[in-house]
């Protein structure tokens, strides 16, 4: 399966942005798909996962109750809502695909998309 992030900008802190993650290849409604960040200078880190349902969802402690997770299969796209961002949400962000329940963990993942990048200023 191939993916392609979106969706990423420059925002002021406290401001919301809306990212995509469009699939193409392989039956996506088979995969889990998780986004994961990177900010400069860090490791890759893990912010969201939704099961192919879209009935299970995981979240990082630091984006709960910000950041929400959705799909639609029939469009074959993951979104990422973030809202009340924060600087240190800055990063570029990836979104992964694998079979399976959704994980936090990197290695886990399969197939990646390349990164879209986010910026957010105080």
């Amino acid at each position: 399966v191939q993916l392609q992030a979106s969706g990423g900008g420059m925002v002021q802190a406290g401001g919301s942005l809306r990212l995509s993650c469009a699939a193409s290849g392989r039956t996506f409604s088979d995969y889990a798909v998780g986004w994961f960040r990177q900010a400069p200078g860090k490791e890759r880190e893990f912010v969201a996962a939704i099961s192919w349902s879209g009935s299970d969802t995981r979240y990082a402690d630091s984006v709960k109750g910000r950041f929400a997770i959705s799909r639609d299969n029939a469009k074959n796209t993951v979104y990422l809502n973030m809202n009340f961002l924060k600087p240190e949400d800055t990063a570029v962000y990836y979104c992964a695909a694998r079979s399976g329940s959704p994980q936090p963990f990197i290695r886990l993942y399969d197939y990646w998309g390349q990164g879209t990048l986010v910026t957010v200023s105080s």
